[in-house]
């Protein structure tokens, strides 16, 4: 039985898809909701004056009309849930799940996504001040000039600069409307569309559509590289696919991802999560199967069976006629003249901005107008029939391109490669040694000149004064510190993480560091990171006391990703045989263990750090939690490893020190055991040393074990010496003389089965530390009710009233399967799920939330034990419409735990109050109040229970003094009662 398929959209590409459905036999009409002139009565196909921002009306549309498929066109309602809603209620619908369309609707959601599974993208960073984000372009070093709005911007949300000014003002002309912006580099753009079925029982499926180019226009065709084809496959496509899946988001609809061709391969610019606008209009021309059928069987997960079919041997070009003034001001109600002429010429018109007017004129009514297809053997034929169409299209100050496809042109001709086309630039590195020969120079030392230049660095450990020496020889690199320094551009730090990591190993011997060497590898050699990291690296030695003599720089391109690159150190030192250490057979039961201070993470456990930070939706441009007033995360986990040579080495050599234990990576509980016999075992007390905020914020944030702080970090200390007991204080005194130090435990007899580290009152010196990062939720209501659900049905009981002058339209939670939003459902009331965690920030999770609120014309919002801090741009935008409840009699305990504060305080009343939202936690004007008594044996459980009950009778009160108009709040933030009252 033939089917009606419903279009929700309006431009070129809703046209082209109800175009290409009506070709199907399996379809009996195709609606298009709300179309365009170009849909308007045309065979098969008709519009629809059916409301789509009202999901239920729709579903229920589909319902009384007998669709069989809903396919949705734009990005709005896909990042709205339409999807979701339609599914739901039993309509089959094309496209993929709010959830999923976040790879669109949130471009820092789409970019830390891409950063986890690692597919390859253009360096970028975000930013919600424009002062920050201007700043930034002028100091990187890459051009930072692609500016784009977070979140949905109708096309129109890229900016490509032609210099570093004009991208500072598309930040500031972007973020009049957008809270935030970001940067990547530029490259040449193809696009690529799959469909795309992902079902946990049998792996992702998808099938690859024809490549694109687009810049208000488009071309296409199905000859493509195979080689370049299989990178796109494999590190593009796949991992999206797989990671959508292992995420818990499984997509399902087409995919399009556009791409920049870069030296170092293909890299994802952005995703859409549906048909591009015009890209839709060159793709569906050359798909030789039923789109219909394309689209069931990706429904239906049989993509792998039935791939959908393209023509061969032919190419595309689409190019789209605009207003003029497009995107700015423009004319509408422009006659279209012209276009049967277009058709008889073999050409297809897509119609976009275009309406019906009566006597069948048509007029133009927005920005893209139309689009003309041609369809020819050939890319330059195809391109000449698409041009010859636009100029047979008549209305006054058309704009189009006329050079749609040339590049291609030129791209697929393109001539012989050089070496520096290939991604190696010879010259770059010769430049970059010429910068760091006098760096290496300036740390020469006795037994080597540090003189670049030669195949291999010499040293002369005669020179150096040693007599019987050992040499000892440690290499290592910085981890993932590498990815922080990167995404901040902030690579200077970086050199001495290497050289400390390698130097602090050779010490561990007794050692005294001799000379370096560096590693450096990238993708691109960009000079000036290079020489910055490297001048690091020089510095480093000075401070070590070592030669920078010699190193290795790679220009890798293929293994790297642009912006990418990696260290590696090696360092060799010398010691004189009597004194090199750990000293074994010296080291016994009560020596004590002095611990010299960390500057911080120093650069162990960092892929660690970085899960907590996405746990904890914080970006490295973020005021830092932790740290001094002013730093940002990335400034302060940058803080670099500390060298421990010129301190430690004249107390190592006066035979006082046993033992010294670098602590890296394996933490405290792997590190000194390494240096110990056997037999003992290690009491340390952590209430003896410092530990530093950075590891108090990481433990309680990231929910870590003592035993996972204690095996991963070096928890404040970085360097722990083993003395005995009669020289420990002697010891002591002279390292606290240059750096913070403490007796932090003693050796004991190891007892059988026993621990070979154990640490007393870790997990209490950890919370000891200042409350750096205040739980969200409490700054949020103040405290987390048993069931907030209640005080919502409290309301919703509330408004079925017919005395009642509200009503609830929509409830909103940021969890999904609460039982409010069961509560709301059951009711009839209008439900939606936005997930926090899909969000890169707390300003798009507000978006978000804001549009949604905006969809259905909500005036009051109440939260009801809704848990998460709202930015200050929400609040100020929703000032008098935000209800929200406390359980004490504001102003008295503000914040967490009110009903424990009015206990300890000994209060012999306390109870509830509703109050407006203010930025300031807790602090709004008070809309009512009810008081509780505070029994003699009141406990939290029984108090609180008691309040709940006052919040039931409140909450509801109070809405209905704001609702009825009786309340509002005044121009000075104070309540202003209606004479009504």
């Amino acid at each position: 039985m033939a089917e009606r398929v419903l279009i929700v959209g309006s431009g070129g590409r809703e046209h082209a898809l109800a175009w290409k459905l009506a070709q199907s036999p399996h379809i009996q009409q195709v609606l298009v909701a709300p179309g365009n002139a170009g849909t308007a009565n045309c065979g098969k196909i008709s519009n629809s004056a059916v409301s789509v921002s009202n999901h239920a009306i729709l579903a229920q549309y589909c319902k009384d009309h007998n669709v069989g498929l809903v396919v949705v066109g734009p990005e709005v309602p896909l990042a709205t849930g339409m999807v979701d809603d339609l599914t739901a209620a039993g309509v089959a619908c094309f496209g993929p799940s709010a959830k999923a369309a976040q790879l669109e609707a949130s471009k820092s959601f789409s970019k830390s996504f891409m950063d986890r599974h690692g597919i390859p993208t253009a360096r970028w960073s975000s930013f919600t001040d424009p002062d920050e984000a201007c700043n930034y372009i002028q100091g990187a070093v890459f051009p930072a000039l692609v500016v784009k709005a977070n979140g949905l911007a109708a096309g129109k949300g890229v900016i490509v600069a032609a210099d570093k000014d004009e991208a500072c003002q598309a930040v500031l002309d972007i973020m009049k409307v957008s809270e935030r912006c970001s940067f990547s580099t530029v490259g040449f753009c193809f696009c690529f569309f799959v469909f795309v079925v992902c079902a946990s029982a049998m792996g992702p499926r998808w099938q690859l559509c024809p490549q694109s180019r687009t810049i208000r226009g488009s071309w296409m065709e199905t000859r493509v590289s195979e080689e370049m084809l299989q990178q796109i496959k494999n590190a593009v496509l796949q991992k999206t696919v797989d990671g959508m899946r292992e995420e818990g988001i499984p997509y399902v609809g087409v995919l399009y991802a556009g791409l920049m061709l870069t030296k170092q391969g293909p890299k994802v610019l952005e995703f859409n999560c549906r048909f591009g606008d015009p890209e839709c209009q060159v793709l569906l021309p050359l798909l030789k199967s039923d789109l219909y059928e394309v689209l069931k069987n990706t429904l239906q997960a049989k993509l792998a069976s039935s791939a959908p079919i393209w023509l061969e041997d032919s190419a595309a070009v689409t190019v789209v006629m605009a207003s003029d003034g497009y995107p700015g001001a423009y004319q509408k109600g422009v006659e279209i003249t012209g276009l049967s002429r277009v058709t008889e010429m073999g050409l297809q018109v897509f119609h976009a901005g275009t309406a019906l007017k009566e006597g069948g004129r048509i007029v133009t009514s927005g920005g893209r107008v139309l689009a003309v297809t041609a369809v020819r053997p050939t890319l330059e034929s195809s391109l000449q029939s698409a041009n010859q169409g636009v100029a047979a299209v008549g209305f006054p100050n058309a704009v189009y391109r006329r050079d749609i496809g040339h590049r291609a042109i030129a791209y697929l001709s393109r001539g012989r490669l050089t070496y520096k086309e290939s991604g190696v630039d010879i010259a770059a590195g010769n430049k970059l040694v010429d910068m760091i020969k006098p760096l290496a120079k300036s740390t020469s030392r006795s037994g080597c000149n540090a003189e670049l230049g030669g195949f291999a660095g010499l040293f002369d450990l005669k020179a150096a004064g040693f007599i019987d020496p050992i040499l000892v020889a440690g290499t290592d690199g910085v981890g993932t510190k590498l990815k922080i320094a990167q995404a901040c551009n902030i690579h200077n730090t970086l050199g001495q993480d290497l050289v400390a990591m390698c130097v602090n190993d050779v010490l561990a011997q007794g050692a005294e560091p001799l000379f370096f060497l560096d590693y450096f590898s990238c993708g691109h050699l960009d000079v000036g990171v290079a020489s910055s990291v490297i001048g690091g690296i020089a510095e480093s030695c000075q401070m070590a006391g070592c030669a920078l003599l010699g190193g290795e720089t790679a220009e890798m391109p293929g293994v790297y990703d642009l912006g990418e690159y990696d260290l590696a150190g090696f360092c060799v030192g010398a010691v004189e045989r009597v004194s090199l250490l750990p000293r074994l057979d010296d080291i016994q039961q009560g020596d004590v263990l002095i611990g010299v201070a960390s500057s911080g993470v120093h650069s162990n456990g960092f892929s660690l750090v970085r899960k907590v930070l996405e746990r904890a939706s914080l970006q490295y441009s973020s005021p830092a939690p932790f740290g001094r007033p002013g730093q940002t995360v990335g400034e302060v986990l940058l803080t670099p490893t500390k060298i421990y040579s010129r301190l430690l080495q004249p107390i190592l050599r006066s035979g006082a020190v046993k033992a010294y234990a670098h602590i890296t990576g394996g933490g405290l509980l792997e590190n000194i055991p390494r240096v110990l016999p056997k037999e003992l075992a290690v009491d340390m007390d952590a209430m003896r040393w410092r530990i530093p905020p950075v590891f108090t914020w990481l433990q309680k944030e990231g929910s870590l074990s003592e035993d996972e702080m204690a095996h991963t970090f070096n928890c404040g200390l970085g360097a722990v010496l083993v003395v005995g007991s009669r020289d420990a204080s002697m010891v002591l005194r002279q390292v606290q003389a240059q750096e913070e130090a403490w007796t932090v435990g003693s050796l004991a007899q190891k007892q059988p089965g026993a621990e070979d580290v154990v640490i007393r009152n870790l997990a209490r010196s950890l919370r000891a530390g200042p409350n750096l990062c205040p739980d969200t939720s409490e700054l949020l209501n103040g405290a987390s009710h048993a069931d907030p659900s209640t005080n919502l049905q409290a309301l919703m009981e509330q408004t079925k009233k017919p005395s009642s002058s509200a009503e609830i339209v929509v409830v909103i939670s940021n969890r999904p399967g609460v039982l409010g939003l069961k509560k709301a459902s059951m009711a009839g009331i209008q439900t939606r799920v936005v997930d926090h965690k899909l969000y890169g920030s707390r300003a798009e999770f507000d978006g978000t939330i804001d549009r949604v609120l905006e969809e259905f014309g909500v005036e009051v919002v109440c939260l009801a034990g809704f848990m998460r801090i709202l930015t200050g741009h929400f609040v100020r935008k929703w000032n008098g419409k935000l209800l929200n409840i406390h359980p004490s009699l504001l102003p008295s305990f503000k914040g967490v735990n009110a009903q424990k504060q009015a206990l300890l305080a000994g209060v012999r009343l306390t109870g509830c109050t509703v109050h407006f939202v203010v930025e300031e936690v807790d602090a709004g004007a008070i809309i009512a109040q009810e008081a509780v008594p505070v029994l003699v044996n009141d406990t939290e459980e029984s108090l609180s229970e008691r309040i709940r009950e006052a919040e039931h009778r409140t909450f509801p009160a109070a809405l209905e003094l704001v609702a009825g108009g009786v309340v509002r709040l005044g121009e000075d933030g104070r309540i202003v009662w209606s004479q009504l009252a």
